[in-house]
């Protein structure tokens, strides 16, 4: 007997275009997304487009389609992949400053960035000893699994790289730099950086560790762990299939199954990360809304605890 296929298609993308007036471009996409019952999140600013939606797969096919006829959008790259429930809970496009938070403003992808490597040279270069490799997302996502020898940047935010490159620089200066994050976005930015302060020899991940986990086969891989995303799912592995990691509806951070069984864990309540910061009061407010959570889940309806799903776009 062969499994049924997924129902729901997850489309993650990206593209750093020339958009003179977003606000002009949310409305006919939001009108297409809702007619179309997609969930997800899309940003929209000057500077392009990303997001990470769900839907079937006839509507999310639709909303690609009309991304594709966006000023600069025809060859936008998608990371395809599939899940048995949505993942998201509502839909938001939303309008912002940037479509990846770095916080500096001078710096544009369009213009300058380092170079490309596909998934299937990524081993090649992150083998060489002389070159230096860097994750750049979060210490919260690293966690979760990252590339071998990568250095962990330990940020709390993709504003606090340029910082750590400065900080860095010495070490940095004359060597190969291979960058990496979830699906390409905060590399073409962080490579745009570097070559910005002066740093010539920079690569980066086309497509992600998503893209990686996708085409690399497990048995040749340099990946360890899995690979945060998100949205509800979570985390992924090898092949973007599902992950062992849950979510902390208290702090919203990753949560291992080794996390689980300590005994700072509580469904729903709290978890190692943050049980110190959590007295009394908000222990029995987050036990409340996690009863009332499962009560609606068994009814089948939409839980309450859906707004502390977690913000797609965290930078």
């Amino acid at each position: 007997m062969t499994n049924a296929p997924s129902p729901i298609t997850v489309a993650a993308l990206y593209r750093f275009a020339r958009f003179p007036n977003p606000a002009v471009i949310r409305t006919p996409l939001l009108a297409l997304c809702e007619a179309q019952g997609i969930k997800g999140t899309l940003l929209l600013a000057r500077e392009g487009i990303n997001g990470t939606i769900a839907g079937s797969e006839a509507g999310i096919a639709a909303v690609i389609a009309h991304i594709g006829t966006l000023p600069d959008c025809a060859e936008i790259v998608v990371k395809y992949s599939h899940a048995t429930t949505m993942p998201f809970h509502r839909l938001k496009v939303r309008l912002k400053r940037e479509i990846v938070t770095m916080g500096e403003p001078d710096i544009d992808p369009l213009a300058d960035v380092g170079h490309y490597v596909k998934p299937a040279d990524w081993n090649a270069l992150i083998d060489d000893p002389d070159t230096i490799v860097i994750d750049t997302r979060n210490a919260y996502e690293v966690k979760v699994g990252t590339f071998a020898r990568a250095i962990d940047p330990a940020t709390e935010s993709f504003r606090d790289f340029p910082a750590w490159v400065r900080e860095h620089r010495a070490e940095l200066e004359g060597k190969k730099v291979a960058m990496f994050c979830t699906g390409g976005i905060r590399c073409e930015k962080s490579t745009a950086f570097l070559k910005a302060e002066g740093l010539s020899d920079v690569f980066h991940l086309e497509g992600g560790i998503l893209k990686y986990l996708e085409e690399v086969p497990q048995a040749e891989s340099r990946w360890h762990g899995e690979c945060f995303v998100f949205d509800e799912r979570v985390a992924v592995g090898h092949g973007l299939a599902l992950g062992t990691h849950e979510l902390c509806r208290a702090c919203r951070m990753p949560v291992s199954p080794a996390d689980r069984a300590s005994p700072f864990y509580e469904e729903g309540v709290a978890c190692p990360a943050c049980h110190a910061t959590r007295d009394a009061q908000a222990r029995a407010s987050y036990a409340e809304r996690h009863r009332q959570v499962k009560l609606a889940e068994a009814r089948g309806e939409a839980h309450v605890g859906a707004r502390f799903a977690p913000d797609l776009m965290k930078s």
